[in-house]
């Protein structure tokens, strides 16, 4: 069986690490980007085999360094099955008012322009590979849907990764390049802890949240990553049960 090769971008922690690892006990060639290269070294040592674990420093707001790596990777390994565009940031909740642009142009720099151009070198070298073809799946967020107070620069962005799915989805059908969304809802990560604690409500109180645990965001992944690639999960939902996502308040 020819090696499936996978990317994970943000894959030194939290979610990343998780499908990584996930990627690479499931025989997946996986290289894993990030900024930090001891993070990421981290993820390679936690990971199993069967797949290897390569990692590659990166900052994917830069796309000379996303260009360098790419062109690696095709020099390598000849060609990308699977893209989890995953990296991302947050800020601190506030008012729009409140917000300093330098913070605004680093969350859209990091979740939008980062996926923007992770996928674009992605579906370049998925149209060129032979054979042809490949997945997407970007990470959007249960604020794709609905944001939290005080998000707009991160909810922002995901409902802009939202209009790239849907984008990527439509532009890859004729060279079998399938894009999916997964949004996640308070998968227990170190960005999520303060779920436990008590976070800010839509009306005002704060109130600790439902969590669960990142392992089965892997899964989800991995599901996706198992199907052929003349079928989509356009997009998934994974989310603790009983976190205040639907209903009113």
């Amino acid at each position: 069986m020819a090696a499936r090769i996978a990317l994970v971008t943000g894959a030194g922690s939290g979610i990343g690490r998780a499908v990584a690892k996930a990627l690479v006990g499931e025989g997946w060639d996986t290289i894993l980007i990030g900024r930090r290269i001891e993070k990421l070294e981290e993820t390679a040592a936690q990971a199993g085999g069967p797949g290897r674990a390569v990692p590659i420093a990166c900052d994917v707001t830069n796309s000379e360094q996303i260009d360098i790596v790419f062109s690696r990777i095709e020099r390598e390994f000849g060609r990308l099955d699977l893209l989890f565009n995953n990296a991302g940031v947050a800020a601190k909740g506030a008012p729009i008012d409140e917000i300093p642009v330098e913070t605004w142009r680093h969350v859209v720099d990091v979740n939008l322009t980062g996926a923007f151009l992770c996928a674009r070198a992605a579906f370049g070298l998925m149209r060129r590979q032979m054979p042809m073809g490949g997945r997407i799946i970007n990470n959007g967020s249960i604020s794709a849907h609905a944001p939290r107070p005080g998000s707009a620069p991160y909810t922002t962005t995901k409902h802009a990764i939202t209009g790239l799915t849907k984008t990527l989805a439509l532009d890859g059908r004729p060279f079998d390049i399938a894009c999916g969304q997964i949004d996640i809802g308070n998968a227990l990560t170190e960005m999520a802890a303060p779920m436990t604690i008590g976070v800010p409500q839509a009306d005002g109180h704060i109130a600790p949240e439902a969590t669960m645990d990142v392992g089965h965001v892997a899964d989800a992944v991995l599901h996706m990553s198992r199907l052929p690639l003349d079928v989509n999960i356009l997009f998934m939902t994974v989310m603790a049960t009983k976190m205040p996502f639907v209903g009113r308040g």
